[in-house]
């Protein structure tokens, strides 16, 4: 039985600490206990998002997002009447619990299928990285480098993009290309040293931010991971899928938080005179994280040899009745798009990778939770 500390949390806790359980303890839930370790509540990664999509800020308590009444099995329960519950009650994960109402551990669908079903198919049936752009803003650095192959903490940012997206178990990889297509190919290969098959799709000419997608040729057996060459995150795409799978919608796009800080007191009229006057006032919107599950059936309104960007196919899934879901970031995320933003990106990376010390080359895992713990901050 592993360890479930890192998941269990108390009442004091706010969402950013709720948010560190859901990620340190890599079960997707945090489970609410009192000082005796008697269940009071639990949060899932959907609670936070949909709290957050609510107006709910980070530093607000867990009590605002948790739910009080969780379902909840006992630890001698059969592991056919565990299943039988999570897939009722549709959920991944739930506590188990003795006869005292203490937390003994966490029952997890996925980890329960695979154990009985090691061949069973649970991601995304494919991903597309879209990395055919010249990256302008970042003259002179992409004069003769595609933006894609920019470093980023001793790594090409798509080299980084595909060991995140392979580590999240999907095994085919498509890579848009066109701006020095062949640099790209040739750093990537056939993906085989990252454990995956990568695909090239070499736009014959410029096909828009989503003309890509007709290029794909064989059929698709499940959602899509779409997302930008020149996007550094640390966004769990597992949890993603879930949220696109439970909502069923054309297209699911991620959204950042976005706050813009108007400097100045802002009047508000009513004809030639002010109604009222806000000191400073802040907004927050939901922006494109450049990042998307598609439905087959989305991936299938791209016209082929054309123009099409992806407005227009969020455009499509708009004029239907839940065609588009809206998946909130609260971990890290950076558009590698402007010397500002990659000068932050590295500069990040290189203190978060100070701060935990010597690590493996391939151990990513601590410096991207500790990352969205910088996010959370």
């Amino acid at each position: 039985m592993d360890s479930i500390n890192e998941c269990l949390i108390n009442e004091t806790a706010d969402i950013r600490d709720t948010i560190r359980a859901i990620e340190s303890g890599k079960k997707g839930i945090a489970v609410v206990v009192d000082h005796c370790g008697t269940l009071q509540g639990v949060v899932t990664d959907g609670d936070v998002r949909r709290g957050l999509l609510a107006g709910q800020k980070l530093k607000d308590s867990v009590t605002a997002i948790m739910n009080r009444r969780p379902t909840k099995v006992d630890v001698c329960s059969s592991q056919a009447s565990i299943i039988e519950l999570l897939e009722q009650s549709g959920l991944e994960a739930l506590p188990l619990v003795n006869e005292q109402n203490c937390v003994v551990d966490i029952a997890l669908l996925s980890a329960i299928r695979r154990h009985s079903d090691p061949g069973q198919a649970t991601g995304f049936s494919s991903a597309l990285i879209m990395a055919g752009g010249e990256g302008r803003r970042l003259l002179p650095l992409t004069e003769n480098l595609p933006k894609p192959l920019v470093e980023v903490g001793g790594m090409p940012l798509i080299e980084r993009q595909v060991r995140r997206i392979a580590h999240a178990g999907v095994n085919r990889i498509y890579v848009a290309v066109n701006y020095l297509a062949e640099m790209i190919e040739s750093h990537l290969g056939d993906g085989s040293r990252f454990g995956v098959e990568i695909h090239y799709l070499r736009e014959p000419k410029k096909l828009g931010t989503a003309g890509s997608l007709s290029l794909i040729t064989e059929k698709l057996d499940g959602p899509l991971l779409l997302m930008n060459g020149d996007v550094f995150t640390s966004i769990n795409f597992q949890y993603l899928l879930d949220f696109h799978s439970k909502h069923q919608p054309l297209i699911t796009v991620a959204a950042i938080d976005y706050h813009v800080e108007i400097p100045y007191g802002v009047i508000k009229t009513e004809g030639p005179f002010a109604i009222c006057l806000e000191e400073k006032p802040s907004q927050q919107f939901l922006c494109n994280a450049g990042i998307y599950a598609l439905s087959p059936e989305a991936v299938s309104r791209v016209p082929p040899n054309q123009i099409f960007n992806m407005t227009d196919l969020i455009e499509s899934g708009l004029s239907q009745k839940d065609g588009v879901a809206v998946f909130p970031v609260h971990e890290y995320w950076s558009d590698i798009g402007t010397h500002a933003e990659l000068d932050k990106a590295r500069s990040e990376l290189k203190i978060v990778r100070e701060t935990l010390g010597d690590l493996e080359e391939s151990d990513e895992i601590a410096v991207h939770i500790e990352l969205n713990h910088r996010r959370a901050a």
